[in-house]
């Protein structure tokens, strides 16, 4: 494995873990009825996520970045850092849009 290939890998780890992390706190904040600390959270998350170049989300960025390494056939190895760097990018995406759900759920419930 090229060190090149393992940066790429877990900078997509590091970056979208970060972001799921505020999603889950997120609707932490909003099941405790503060939906400014949940605002907030999903901000910093966005915020994690989208840390790169120009209109790319690093994550995403890094990810395209391997895909046309593979495509191209550069790419030898992949194996399992691989895998669980995408399940990480999914995973955040999916948080994001189920801390969305919940945060307009929990605002719903309050009186």
């Amino acid at each position: 494995m090229t060190a090149e290939f393992e940066a790429a890998c877990f900078g997509i780890i590091t970056y979208v873990g970060t972001a799921r992390s505020c999603f889950i706190n997120a609707v932490q904040c909003a099941k405790k009825g503060d939906f400014q600390g949940a605002d907030e959270q999903i901000r910093q998350g966005d915020e994690a996520y989208t840390q790169g170049h120009e209109a790319y989300t690093q994550g995403h960025h890094i990810h395209a970045d391997l895909l046309t390494l593979d495509a191209n056939g550069k790419l030898e190895e992949s194996g399992l850092i691989l895998m669980h760097a995408e399940d990480q990018l999914m995973s955040a995406e999916t948080f994001r849009v189920l801390a969305e759900e919940f945060i307009e759920v929990y605002k719903r419930m309050t009186p």
